[in-house]
């Protein structure tokens, strides 16, 4: 019979320990101040680029590892220190999945290393897909590519929405539609390389939570790229185009292809959230003294924190399957990526929740860390797809049929 295990192989503990050292030495106790500043945090991106945190190089070897666990373990670590500094640091792998999930070898090659810069001059990349009129619907997308035979180029025009990293990245990703007729499977990826004239974004987007993360609308008009920048190529886009117009099942296309390789990671990220939160609370809880006693020695405060802490494990393991199953080629035949994104959304919602009324009055205030991690929890039920488009997911998967 073969061995069945859940513990972690020491590459596994090691790369955890050094994440979580990382969180707790640098993001931590920058945390505060690049949450009040509204701005990227370049000095801690720099600093986890020396470190070997931030780079192709550090991706690839979580993406080697069979488990698949090794990027949701970096993940929950370096967002338990902080989402929004996480975000800025994580960010650019959304656009690097993009490349490398559609491109070609020489396309990742070419593009992947100007997604990251080098260590003394860092970049970010962004994937720009949702849009004003599309978002949860990416069938309903407006910006269109249209191939100029006579120069060998795209022309890109339209409007993209909520871009982590639009317009302060070097390499932007941009998925448009090359065939409106097809709705999503007439849609492709494209590079739009640094310094290209024609996109731009006109003003950073303030928002709840994630403050540390620079998110933006980016505009195209009549932005040309080289052939080259579709990723894929010419040849097998049209060859998917001319699929889709006979008839024959879809084999994925580019926006939900990056979304299913990235979403047990985004639960991940909304793990380190919670468990920060639930650490917390659990720690005030001891010290908190009311009426003589500290306050979870009360049946109340104590079965709370015991709900917390079976929600964060139950999401961890849904977390793991996914991402398991997603390294090893296993199909999601119940939906069961976006389960863990769902799961894990919605316990950092509920776990920030209460641990800012365990505080008390106290939660309230920016001098405990909880009400900005109540402020972060909410975006994991809303980006990469709300909780309603992940029921959708799930609901379609376990019925076969097409649930509206």
């Amino acid at each position: 019979m073969a061995e069945f295990s859940l513990d972690l192989n020491e590459e596994q503990r090691d790369l955890r320990d050094w994440v979580h050292g990382f969180a707790a030495e640098v993001v931590r106790p920058a945390a505060a101040e690049w949450d009040e500043r509204e701005d990227t945090p370049w000095p801690v991106i720099q600093e986890a680029a020396k470190v070997g945190l931030y780079g192709f190089e550090f991706l690839a070897t979580c993406w080697a590892d069979p488990t698949g666990l090794s990027l949701p373990i970096a993940s929950e670590e370096l967002f338990w220190g902080d989402a929004g500094i996480g975000l800025s640091i994580f960010g650019t792998s959304l656009a690097v999945a993009a490349i490398y999930g559609a491109g070609t070898p020489d396309q990742m090659v070419e593009w992947v290393p100007q997604c990251f810069g080098d260590v003394d001059s860092p970049a970010v990349a962004a994937f720009c897909t949702s849009e004003p009129e599309a978002g949860s619907d990416v069938g309903a997308m407006r910006t269109r590519a249209v191939y100029d035979e006579a120069t060998d180029e795209w022309v890109l025009t339209g409007q993209k929405a909520y871009a982590t990293n639009g317009g302060i990245a070097g390499v932007h990703v941009v998925t448009a539609s090359v065939d409106p007729t097809l709705g999503s499977r007439g849609q492709a990826a494209f590079v739009v390389p640094p310094g290209t004239p024609g996109l731009a974004a006109t003003r950073k987007l303030r928002k709840l939570g994630l403050r540390a993360s620079h998110t933006a609308d980016v505009f195209l008009d009549g932005v040309r790229v080289p052939g080259r920048c579709l990723l894929g190529g010419r040849d097998a886009l049209l060859e998917r185009l001319d699929r889709a117009r006979s008839g024959q099942r879809a084999t994925g296309q580019a926006a939900m292809r990056t979304f299913e390789l990235s979403r047990p990671t985004v639960g991940a990220q909304a793990l380190g959230v919670a468990r920060a939160a639930y650490e917390y609370a659990l720690d005030y809880a001891k010290d908190r003294v009311q009426f003589g006693r500290p306050i979870i020695e009360n049946q109340a405060v104590a079965f709370a924190l015991a709900d917390m802490r079976m929600e964060i494990d139950a999401a961890r393991l849904l977390v793991w399957r996914a991402s398991w199953m997603g390294r090893n080629n296993r199909p999601f035949t119940a939906g069961e990526g976006s389960m863990s994104k769902l799961k894990a959304g919605e316990v950092a919602v509920s776990v920030t929740e209460k641990a800012v009324q365990l505080l008390g009055g106290a939660g309230f205030l920016r001098d405990h860390p909880v009400e900005r991690w109540y402020r972060d929890a909410k975006i994991y039920t809303i980006f990469e797809g709300t909780s309603e488009i992940q029921r959708l997911v799930i609901s379609r998967a376990i019925s076969g049929m097409q649930i509206r």
